[in-house]
């Protein structure tokens, strides 16, 4: 098996540290010599074995500066299976101890580099072209750029081919056993298992319905590689009037249900999105309604009153934007979106969204631009707000951080890269117990444009419907069962899902690794 090593070598007098991997048997071989050499001592286990650690190390500081160009830092590292827990160290050597072993990446994001395939039709992602002469380069539709850099990137279509040779049902099966093969590889328990393991497995239990989130259509104007739902221009999938008027009766006999979210896609493309917004107003809803926005949309023919509308119903928006650098959000969601997600959120503030006291809530999204784990939430937002408003007098009120979930396109890549199995060992490897509370399952129930019901919009996408579940013993007394499915239709109050049991699978260790991930950010 694999295993996780430190070298550690004597450059100028001062010791560095490399991570690696190699096969157990190598590793016997090193880590004596390396245990011998200077002031460092290395402990080696696998999963489920006993802790890593490495002890302080003489002339390294402990603020992880750089020194002649190599990276230097202390740390406290423990096995992937006996992870910090939400009450926080563990009692290391050293202070400032990540609260996952790999929990430590720089707010520096626009430093993350990421390669792929060169697209026959190179793509526009140096540096941004500044403020002037931002409303020319955002005029019309971003469409037929996306169309034409789907056409042109290989990656787009050969997850394209297989959806159409396999179907929805098939890929998502395929991405199944895939993960768990790579867990099998990595001597890893099922979801459930492993919650156990850790003594968190009541934490994994429904409260109140709080969230409702529908995704209200699939169809969108970007065409992004992380994206989870697989959206693009070419998607037609949209939810009926009659399911969307069936959502507001709910929403409106739901009474613990303070916010009403909704997503895509691009979910201001579809003919429900308005009516919805509109009826929870008109039906008296006073909580939150979130549109899920890609800031793109905002510029799309036809949407010019978008804004206004938006504001007018004191919608939260809540916006995608990887990244403060235009290279890296252009990378990961096509050409041309940084300038428009630029001017988009310009013009949300001109409306008063972000700005204090306004009752205009902006919030902005970070999901990494690779296969890493985010940095932590505050102190990213503090980067975001530096930059953003120093740069591009962009204002706004909070970040949220969301993991890469290995599924859908983004699975594809890491597979195609041959780097699945070591992305779900990160996640592993980085499980923290106190994550688990605050997943969105337990609070939220998702609906798909077609009315099925899921616990998560994640399980949504991998057609894992809720209620599909039940212990061998059977279902609890007030728990539903629906073994092939439950439609929002045969509900008459979000709370009956209460007593019924979640939904999990292998994907769910990207919910609960770091500081943990959600719609709403981190959960830890």
């Amino acid at each position: 098996p694999l295993l996780a090593c430190l070298l550690v070598e004597s450059v100028g007098g001062i010791a560095h540290i490399h991570w690696t991997m190699m096969h157990s048997r190598a590793l016997r071989a090193v880590v004596p010599g390396i245990c011998t050499r200077g002031r460092v001592g290395v402990g080696v286990g696998r999963h489920g074995g006993s802790a890593w650690s490495v002890g302080r190390l003489g002339g390294l500081p402990e603020d992880g500066s750089r020194r002649e160009g190599r990276t230097l830092c202390t740390a406290m590292i423990k096995a992937p299976h006996r992870c910090a827990s939400s009450g926080g160290s563990s009692g290391s050597a050293t202070s400032n101890a990540p609260v996952t072993p790999d929990f430590t990446v720089s707010v520096n994001v626009a430093d993350t580099n990421i390669t792929k395939p060169k697209p026959q039709r190179p793509a526009r992602t140096g540096a941004w072209e500044g403020l002037q002469g931002l409303e020319d380069r955002t005029r019309g539709s971003l469409i037929e750029t996306t169309l034409a850099d789907m056409e042109a990137d290989p990656e787009h279509k050969l997850t394209m081919s297989r959806l159409k040779t396999l179907g929805a049902q098939g890929m998502s099966l395929s991405e199944r056993k895939k993960r768990r093969r790579a867990l099998g590889d990595l001597g890893v328990p099922p979801f459930v298992e492993f919650l156990t393991e850790h003594g968190v497995e009541q934490d994994l239990v429904r409260v109140n319905p709080e969230i409702f989130q529908l995704n209200v259509g699939i169809h969108c104007n970007q065409a992004c590689n992380h994206c989870h739902v697989e959206s693009s221009p070419k998607r037609t999938e949209s939810m009926s009037q009659e399911v969307a008027d069936h959502c507001l009766t709910l929403l409106k006999s739901s009474p613990h249900t303070h916010t009403f979210d909704l997503t895509g896609g691009a979910p201001e493309l579809q003919p429900v999105f308005r009516s919805l917004v509109e009826g929870a107003r008109a039906g008296g809803f006073e909580g939150d309604i979130i549109d899920r926005c890609n800031l793109t949309v905002l510029s799309e023919p036809g949407q010019e009153d978008l804004v206004d509308f938006l504001a007018e119903h004191r919608v939260r928006v809540v916006a995608s934007l990887p990244c403060y650098s235009a290279k890296n959000v252009n990378m990961q969601r096509g050409r041309g979106v940084f300038d428009k997600s630029i001017a988009g959120l310009r013009d949300l503030n001109a409306a008063g969204y972000g700005e204090p006291g306004s009752g205009l809530g902006l919030d902005l999204v970070y999901n990494p631009v690779g296969p890493h784990l985010a940095p932590e939430q505050g102190a990213l937002e503090a980067k975001y707000k530096e930059e953003l408003e120093a740069n591009f007098g962009v204002v706004f009120n909070s970040l949220f951080t969301i993991t890469n979930m290995p599924i859908k396109r983004f699975a594809d890549f890491l597979h195609r890269r041959g780097e699945l199995t070591e992305y779900m060992d990160l996640l592993v490897r980085n499980f923290n117990p106190g994550a688990v509370k605050g997943l969105m399952c337990r609070n939220t129930v998702s609906v798909s444009y077609d009315g099925a019901v899921y616990d998560c919009d994640f399980n949504q996408q991998l057609l894992l419907g809720a209620a599909t579940y039940a212990p061998d013993d059977g279902p609890a007394p007030g728990a539903l069962h629906y073994p092939e499915g439950l439609s929002v239709m045969d509900l008459q109050h979000l709370d009956d899902l209460t007593q019924t049991p979640i939904v999990v699978d292998s994907h769910c260790f990207g919910c609960t690794a770091g500081m943990g991930s959600s719609c709403q950010g981190a959960t830890a």
